[in-house]
């Protein structure tokens, strides 16, 4: 989906940021691409996730996506940083559409994911409370990134804060990656991580380790 307010970093979708891009498309279009792909999506187990920049700026249509994904048998999930400005009915709507929802919480701290992504995570934070309180089956993704989200005790932060979440199923762990460094560069502009390297596996492994011991499955 076309469209988002936050200015990540490491970002790997850097074009899909400007509000008034990409190609406008309907629903019924969509969705007979979609079910072209039928054999496919029951071979595999798969469905149809929105993501983007972020869907959440397009509620009312991904929420109407969903709602044929789900009359069609489709699993339906939903990617997003949960920067949710208002809470209006059709947020509800595309969540009693939405099978999953994956959230990216890039940082607990609130000045640090400013510094990353120029806004606060206060909306990300009280997306994930709501989710919690609706029971919204809900996975957390968290990039780690090294001088950023790499600190133990940031991990440890967040995984008081998800503690009491019985909606959420697992934390994915994302090691940092540079696949996304050439937009910035084919857009003229720079890259602000280029000095960043991936985290090694030791470095993954006590992040995860720190959900594991909170009582929190993790992955990466």
């Amino acid at each position: 989906m076309q469209g988002c307010l936050m200015r990540c970093q490491y970002c790997h979708n850097r074009d899909t940021w400007d509000l008034h891009g990409g190609q406008e498309v309907e629903v019924k279009e969509l969705m007979e691409q979609i079910i072209s792909y039928r054999p496919f999506l029951e071979a595999s187990g798969g469905g149809v996730t929105a993501s983007g920049g972020e869907a959440i700026l397009q509620a009312e249509f991904v929420s109407a996506l969903f709602a044929e994904c789900k009359q069609e048998g489709i699993h339906t999930c939903l990617d997003t940083n949960g920067f949710v400005r208002k809470y209006t009915p059709i947020i509800d709507e595309l969540l009693d559409n939405t099978d999953l929802v994956m959230l990216d919480i890039k940082h607990i701290d609130d000045q640090r994911h400013i510094d990353l992504t120029q806004v606060s995570n206060h909306r990300t934070l009280e997306f994930a409370q709501y989710l919690n309180k609706k029971q919204q089956k809900t996975w957390i993704r968290y990039v780690v990134v090294g001088g950023f989200t790499d600190d133990i005790g940031a991990a440890q932060r967040l995984a008081n804060f998800l503690k009491p979440m019985t909606n959420v199923e697992k934390v994915e762990l994302l090691p940092y990656h540079e696949l996304g460094k050439h937009k910035w560069e084919a857009m003229g502009e720079t890259y602000q991580l280029d000095n960043i390297s991936p985290p090694s596996s030791e470095t993954m492994e006590q992040i995860k380790q720190v959900f594991v011991d909170t009582g929190i499955k993790a992955i990466y």
